[in-house]
């Protein structure tokens, strides 16, 4: 009986550091990431758009892209920054 109480022990041990530790601390990145959002910031939203931060109210953000002005939810956010081109063979 010790021996398959250890069994489970080990499998939610495994459980919690290959399924819900890792998605808890993407999701702090995530968060982190959202919250030090500023002004003139290139970003990148879950639909494709990439444009620059030019105001941010609450939930709401106002992005330029190209000519266009754009308002996004700051939860459609995925990347801030600018991404480097992909250069090489395969590019």
């Amino acid at each position: 009986m010790m021996v398959l109480m250890l069994q489970i022990a080990g499998i939610l041990a495994v459980m919690y550091f290959l399924f819900i530790r890792p998605q808890s601390q993407a999701r702090k990145r995530a968060e982190a990431m959202l919250a030090a959002l500023k002004k003139g910031d290139e970003i990148t939203t879950a639909g494709g758009i990439v444009g620059k931060v030019r105001d941010i109210k609450d939930a709401l953000i106002t992005i330029e892209s190209g000519s266009s002005t754009l308002i996004v939810e700051r939860s459609r956010i995925v990347r801030v920054g600018t991404q480097k081109a992909a250069t090489g063979p395969g590019a």
